[in-house]
């Protein structure tokens, strides 16, 4: 059975992505306003109303802020774990019913067991995911400061991986418009991964199932998508990992629908 994927639009604007299968429709994480969400959506013949739900990573704006659209209007049911919960509906002022997840579970939405694990990132709770489909497993690594092994291992199974690759140092480093503070809280171990750091993972796990990785999270200042692409792509090819495509992902227009058909 086929499963579909489209990154609706990823940086450090707003993050949101859509997978379905026959038996379910999910987002994960929901970083537009609910209009750009619908517009998005659109954009591939689909509607908010017939979302299973949404999996949420982490309570930052750039993951949450068509929330309060979705759940309140459409009553989409919301996963995520209770620290996020509470810090979300702190940011939002709204009361969420959430199914709650204990980070490290997994758990099953129509056809689509979903499996998460702790990232290093200074938010509450933050989760990656593993989405295993009949079709392919998608992994999600969107926001962290380093790789755990833990997180490679629980990742190394993926057809499919939206890997973050925020920024070059050196860009970073140079920028005039961020307060070093920031600048240290973004190459900090709870921080973002940089360009070479995308790399260090991408080439960690690759296996010849592995097939296609998003680069994600960029970020509009302090990195190029055609720099994000050659570092990572670089280091697969220098591993012999030719198989695998490499596509950034923009934040201002969805990435082509990839059709996974599995083995």
């Amino acid at each position: 059975m086929a499963a579909e994927f489209t990154i609706l639009g990823s940086g450090s604007g707003g993050n949101c992505a859509y997978l379905e299968t026959p038996e379910a429709r999910l987002l994960v994480d929901a970083g537009f306003s609910g209009r750009q969400i619908r517009q998005r959506l659109a954009g591939i013949r689909r509607t908010p109303e017939t979302l299973t739900g949404i999996l949420i990573t982490h309570e930052h704006a750039d993951h949450i802020q068509g929330l309060a659209a979705l759940a309140e209007k459409l009553q989409v049911p919301i996963y995520c774990n209770r620290l996020t919960k509470e810090a979300i509906e702190s940011i939002l002022q709204i009361r969420l019913n959430c199914r709650l997840f204990t980070t490290g579970d997994a758990f099953e939405i129509g056809d689509v067991t979903v499996e998460t694990f702790s990232v290093p990132h200074d938010a509450c709770d933050p989760v990656g995911f593993l989405l295993r489909t009949t079709a392919g497993n998608v992994g999600f690594l969107t926001d962290l400061g380093h790789a755990t092994k833990l997180v490679l291992e629980r990742v190394r199974t993926a057809n499919v991986l939206v890997l973050e690759a925020n920024h070059d140092v050196k860009m970073l480093q140079d920028d005039v418009r961020r307060p070093w503070s920031l600048k240290q809280r973004i190459l900090s171990r709870h921080g973002h991964l940089s360009n070479e750091a995308a790399a260090d993972v991408a080439e960690q796990i690759v296996t010849a199932d592995l097939r296609q990785v998003y680069l994600a999270h960029l970020s509009r200042d302090c990195n190029r998508p055609e720099l994000a692409h050659r570092v990572v792509s670089q280091r697969l090819e220098q591993a012999g990992a030719r198989h695998v495509t490499i596509q950034p992902a923009a934040q201002d227009t969805p990435s082509a629908t990839l059709r996974l058909e599995g083995n």
